[in-house]
């Protein structure tokens, strides 16, 4: 197995452009290439798979450990040519960073340097990254290279291919290059939005083979080495054999696109059939399910459309109030509430299983690493159980009084449609949230009847027991009421 780690001098330097490029240019040329992401990012992860027709899979250290991040990258590209990890801000940024990633898996690195504004000051960019943590890296054992972004012209990329003498410069892009990724207030643009068409991904690709030294890039994944332990057991023998199917509903639709295609795997691997469907177009929840996932997404960009599917809408209340199985993240968690205010402060009627709305907010609400402690028994875990993800969001829960102001099919007080009862159960907070220091921050994970709902990703990688309790859960609690809680 070969493979490399594209890492940036920082953040915005153009590590997925360049990472998108590579991956094109190297399905173009013939190979069967496997994406993998640093860190806790959706949204790159479904345009690496947007290009490979393979999904990506998230490494992240500090989420679910060495162990599982080895095992997934070895599990995952066994079957193919040439592995591509696509590194997450600057190279040595956070506690555990890009550079300790590529240190554990065994790879080299291309580094990726914007030479907007600079040219032989570039030579000691570089060779200040080269022997800051992991020269090993860059160079020795595993040498790697670096890449040029935003050249101006010949000149200027000779200017800088001179300056640098530590290790090989393997091309660049260039400062007009025709080619962007639109993006909005969570970073880029999903890839279920299609906002690279193919014409865009072989333009993409001939620029990489124009500008850049794709074979010299393969030869230095040969320097790689593969990760692995005996001792270690692999992902699936983490889990128990397989028993009765349970059908979980998984929303997936531009509105819900953010899962760790991990979560999926780890849930069939523990005995569930996933069926897929669409709080946009379809009527109902897909008939015979046993449990309800929403994850996260964009609900806000399109309110509008979901409001309008009031028969969704009620087939999820339903489905909730009957005490079937429901979990929910963020943009799930927002479709759970009474309704969304968009960023105009136009308010839209959601689900109505949670006694709250949310609303937009003009900046970043939260932004960081999460380790949920779980106080009570829930489809996620068992009380005591520790789960990490993250949590990266633009609205807030806002009090219901909020719905009151004239919105979207309203005039004057709002009644919500779904409301079946004067005072809806008030929900248990289950969670206990620590930050990535392990710093108490707050209590969340809101818990009416069976359904359970966050503005936290959780990672299923990063606890062994979460999905087996997932699927034992549901085999439970079906329809009963047990779990039903007031305040």
């Amino acid at each position: 197995m070969r493979g490399i780690v594209i890492a940036g001098t920082h953040s915005g330097c153009g590590k997925t452009t360049i990472t998108l490029g590579i991956l094109a240019a190297l399905k173009k040329k013939g190979y069967k290439v496997q994406p993998f992401k640093a860190g806790p990012d959706f949204i790159d992860t479904g345009l690496h798979g947007l290009i490979t027709g393979r999904y990506s899979r998230n490494l992240d250290l500090w989420i679910c450990g060495r162990d599982y991040v080895i095992d997934s990258f070895n599990k995952h590209s066994a079957d193919a040519d040439i592995a591509v990890v696509e590194g997450v801000m600057g190279m040595y940024d956070g506690n555990l960073s890009t550079a300790d990633l590529a240190a554990a898996l065994g790879l080299p690195v291309i580094l990726v340097v914007d030479a907007y504004g600079m040219a032989e000051s570039a030579g000691a960019v570089v060779k200040g990254f080269i022997e800051y943590r992991h020269p090993s890296l860059l160079t020795g054992e595993r040498p790697g290279g670096v890449i040029f972004n935003r050249v101006a012209s010949e000149r200027h990329y000779g200017r800088l291919r001179d300056s640098v003498h530590e290790i090989p410069v393997l091309g660049y892009l260039p400062r007009k290059l025709d080619f962007e990724i639109p993006h909005r207030h969570l970073g880029l643009v999903v890839a279920e939005e299609n906002p690279i068409d193919s014409k865009e991904i072989d333009k993409l690709a001939d620029a990489i083979l124009e500008n850049v030294d794709i074979d010299g890039i393969i030869q230095i994944m040969k320097h790689g080495r593969r990760s692995t332990d005996k001792n270690r057991d692999s992902l699936r023998s983490l889990l128990s054999a397989p028993g009765a199917k349970i059908r979980i509903a998984v929303a997936s639709d531009k509105a819900f696109c953010f899962y760790y295609e991990d979560n999926l795997d780890l849930m069939r691997d523990a005995g569930a059939e996933i069926v897929k469907f669409s709080p946009l177009s379809d009527a109902g929840i897909p008939n015979g399910a046993d449990a309800l996932y929403i994850g996260g997404g964009y609900p806000e960009l399109y309110a509008g459309k979901l409001a309008e599917n009031r028969s969704m809408l009620e087939s999820v209340k339903d489905f909730s109030d009957k005490g079937m199985p429901v979990y929910a993240e963020c943009g799930g968690f927002m479709y759970l509430t009474e309704g969304i205010h968009d960023f105009n402060n136009v308010f839209y009627p959601m689900a109505g299983v949670f006694p709250f709305s949310t609303k937009m907010t003009k900046g970043r609400a939260k932004l960081g690493y999460r380790e949920v402690i779980l106080r009570k028994d829930s489809i996620i875990a068992q009380k005591g159980i520790t789960i990490r993800g993250h949590e990266f969001h633009y609205s807030e829960i806002v009090d219901r009084r909020e719905n009151k102001k004239q919105g979207a099919g309203t005039d004057g007080d709002f009644t919500h449609p779904n409301s079946r009862t004067p005072e809806p159960l008030n929900p248990d907070l289950i969670y206990s949230v620590k930050d990535g220091s392990g710093a108490y921050i707050f209590d969340e994970g809101c818990r009416v009847k069976n359904t359970l709902g966050s503005y936290i990703h959780l990672h299923f990688g990063s606890n062994n027991s979460t999905a087996e309790n997932f699927i034992g859960f549901i085999e439970e609690h079906n329809g009963k009421d047990s779990h039903c809680r007031t305040r």
